[in-house]
């Protein structure tokens, strides 16, 4: 594998992220479930995720950056098989809405999961390990940016659903916006 191979796997990893975080906008927004606190933490695991395929796409391909993925990663599914473990009793309908049959938590776990193995399997490819950084394209700039917003998104969404305390552990309104008719049901 190529170092500009290595490179465009990066960016489509940084595109596959930025799409979990905007399906978990989706459910936020559109469905209007607020995300818990194990849900919020989640997202901060998965956008620890992207760092590695961003220093990746500044500096070229390092098992360090792998390696930093795999460190989210980890940390990631411990948050998520928590949130599983927590609603895995008969009966129990979980939190928020399910997709194809799973909840988000669930799918976030699986996520997680398949981050290991990508960078795992990336790991196995000596030749991407040259030294110096690709010219970047508009594909990986564009990967990049988006992935930045999103990031900021989350934070500001995070911000007004939490304000400067504790989050609630089942949020039924964002805290900054109450009393301004914007709370989310």
């Amino acid at each position: 594998m190529t170092p500009a191979t290595a490179v465009k796997l990066n960016a489509l990893a940084l595109y596959a992220i930025a799409a979990v975080l905007l399906a978990a906008f989706y459910f936020q927004f559109v469905l209007g479930e607020l995300p818990c606190p194990l849900c919020l933490l989640q997202r901060v695991a998965l956008t620890a995720l992207a760092v590695g395929p961003v220093l990746t796409l500044r500096f070229g391909p390092r098992p360090a950056h792998y390696g930093l993925i795999i460190l989210a990663a980890l940390l990631g599914a411990a948050i998520a098989s928590r949130q599983v473990l927590l609603h895995i009793m008969p009966g129990d309908a979980g939190y928020g809405s399910a997709l194809l049959g799973y909840h988000f938590y669930t799918w976030a776990f699986l996520c997680f999961v398949a981050a290991i193995a990508a960078s795992a399997a990336m790991l196995l490819f000596p030749g991407q390990f040259a030294e110096g950084a690709p010219p970047l394209g508009l594909f990986e700039v564009a990967a990049v940016w988006l992935m930045l917003i999103v990031t900021l998104a989350n934070g500001a969404s995070a911000l007004l659903e939490c304000g400067s305390t504790w989050c609630p552990d089942t949020p039924v309104h964002y805290e900054l916006l109450q009393g301004r008719g914007a709370g989310a049901t």
